[in-house]
């Protein structure tokens, strides 16, 4: 397994000082940066577009960025996001009609590709596109709101999922996002999950240094 990776979700972060907020996160010790689009229509929810990112990467912020489309349709975001200094893209398989497509519009923009299952959504179509994927992402709440709880039975898909990643052998991140904490993160981990997103444990942190470092001692341990 690759070597952790701890990804604050913006959309905890304090807007009213984004930038600010954000670099203080950095030099906790954040690996990736989330970064949740919405569209009140996908999900039940409206978050923040292009131009904040465009805004954070001409604010001096240079760490690696997913961002994690909760939008349908999304060929016309995954341009928008990759001109404005997206790392990877990520989106879930059911906002688009041709999955492979997608993936390869991701790809030709340069950027790094990734696919984001819910719940209750089946890992099926990564038998046809898995060698296109550099990230996967498990849903352990249902998207549209920060500050849900973690559904336990996400332990098995992400123990599912990386004997998937294990027998493709291909270098796939495995990412679990919602309602992780310092007491079931070790538990996610040992499930097989690399990459571990995290908005309110982390942003909602009297001291991001203190958190993160908690979290890697936990993750290490």
């Amino acid at each position: 397994m690759k070597h952790f990776l701890i990804a604050p979700s913006i959309l905890s972060a304090n807007f009213a000082k984004l930038g600010e907020d954000i670099t203080d996160v950095i030099s906790a010790g954040a690996d990736l940066l989330h970064f949740d689009v919405m569209d009140n229509h996908y999900v039940p929810n409206l978050s923040i577009g292009s131009m904040v990112l465009q805004s954070l990467r001409n604010y001096g912020i240079s760490i690696p960025i997913d961002v994690h489309l909760m939008a349908k349709p999304i060929d016309g975001l995954i341009s928008d996001f990759a001109s404005v200094g997206a790392t990877y893209i990520s989106f879930h398989p059911e906002t688009t009609k041709h999955i492979d497509r997608s993936l390869q519009l991701i790809k030709e923009h340069g950027c790094k590709a990734g696919l984001v299952f819910n719940p209750s959504t089946t890992l099926s179509c990564l038998e046809y596109v898995i060698h296109k994927i550099d990230m996967i992402t498990l849903m352990s709440v249902n998207p549209g709101f920060s500050g849900q709880s973690f559904i336990p039975i996400i332990l098995k898909k992400i123990s599912q999922t990386r004997k998937l990643i294990e027998n493709s052998n291909y270098n796939i991140n495995l990412a679990v996002d919602g309602g992780i904490n310092i007491k079931n993160i070790r538990s996610i981990l040992e499930a097989g999950a690399n990459t571990f997103i995290m908005g309110s444990a982390i942003f909602g942190s009297p001291n991001y240094y203190d958190t993160i470092h908690m979290i890697r001692s936990v993750l290490s341990n």
